[in-house]
């Protein structure tokens, strides 16, 4: 009986030995597992908007793209609030409460509409980034005038649902333009062009290489609504695909074909700086470039321009050289007649 115990305590042993990781193994995979994976930014589309919230509470109402039933709101006073806590501060990418570290929840802020109308934001939630540790998300409802009721005002799309916010410091006007404002912060929702340039790697509190990434993010905000003139109007459809490099070495240029991306059909679509397009090849909606050269006539001219690795431009800024941009894209580029109204 002895040596069949120690025969099987033998065998158990030399398979949990068979079993155990080589010596060599680096641990620090493990540390790894079961962390969300960013996905790759060349499946990540682009869009329209630019706040990604609601143009109007009004269903019925046509509204004007530039327009947004919220575009800011206010670190203090606070409408409602833990009764220890007096103002809110941005730290980077997340709201801190003073005089002492409290939970954010439940805090009410008074908030700016479009049109300059006052309206009520609620934090009802906040999930810490799992990509960025100073960063979170917040899950925020503003009062409905219209319907008398507390509503999501982000813009629920079918891969994004539940749309949640970021808090950006500082504030977004019209035209596109972002303005310090200091004590007020915007909440960017998750389908707009603030939180995707974001969450593409240009948060504007951070910096690389010692530069800030402000004026980066900036410019990427114009380029995902092909806002050329910087005047606030988008030049694409929803979901189009694109891809981008920039001058610091954020993001590189795709070179490898994905089931989300075939550099093969892409082509220089434009450069970008913080208040629109420097230079373009053409227009990522098909619309003709006489149309851009109308809707801002003094901005650009006619004349090609080199701007190495292939991208050449066909129409350029007549105050600005397109090489000082500070991004650049490529896309698809829209079939003919395809053109935006």
């Amino acid at each position: 009986m002895k040596k069949i115990l120690l025969a099987c305590m033998l065998i158990q042993g030399a398979t949990l030995a068979h079993a155990a990781p080589p010596a060599s193994a680096k641990p620090d995979r493990y540390a790894k597992r079961c962390l969300s994976q960013v996905p790759q930014r060349s499946a990540k589309p682009q869009g329209t908007m630019l706040w990604g919230t609601k143009r109007s509470w009004d269903t019925e109402k046509k509204t004007e793209e530039r327009s947004s039933v919220l575009v800011s709101a206010s670190l203090e006073p606070l409408k409602q609030a833990d009764a220890e806590v007096k103002a809110l501060k941005l730290e980077g990418g997340r709201l801190v409460t003073l005089p002492s570290p409290r939970s954010v929840v439940g805090t009410v802020l008074q908030g700016t509409a479009s049109d300059g109308k006052p309206v009520e934001v609620a934090i009802c939630g906040a999930e810490p980034s799992s990509e960025d540790p100073g960063m979170v998300w917040y899950r925020i409802e503003a009062w409905n005038e219209v319907a008398q009721e507390w509503e999501n005002p982000c813009v629920a799309l079918d891969r994004v649902p539940d749309p949640r916010a970021l808090a950006v410091s500082g504030t977004w006007d019209a035209t596109g333009a972002h303005q310090s404002n200091p004590g007020k912060l915007t909440f960017a929702c998750e389908n707009g062009a603030i939180t995707k340039c974001i969450s593409w790697g240009y948060a504007p509190w951070a910096d690389r290489k010692g530069q800030s990434l402000a004026s980066l993010h900036q410019a990427c905000t114009r380029m995902v609504r092909a806002d050329y003139c910087g005047n606030g109007r988008s030049h694409t459809h929803e979901d189009t695909t694109i891809d981008m490099y920039d001058r610091l070495g954020v993001l590189a240029r795709t070179s490898e074909a994905s089931a989300d991306w075939d550099p093969e059909r892409a082509s220089f679509e434009a450069a970008w700086a913080p208040d629109g397009a420097t230079c373009l090849a053409r227009t990522r909606d098909g619309r003709a470039l006489e149309t851009i050269l109308n809707e801002c006539p003094d901005r650009f001219r006619s004349g090609s321009q080199e701007l190495g690795e292939g991208d050449r431009c066909t129409v350029q800024r007549a105050d600005v050289h397109p090489a000082t941009a500070l991004l650049r894209n490529m896309s698809y580029g829209a079939p003919k007649g395809t053109a935006g109204q």
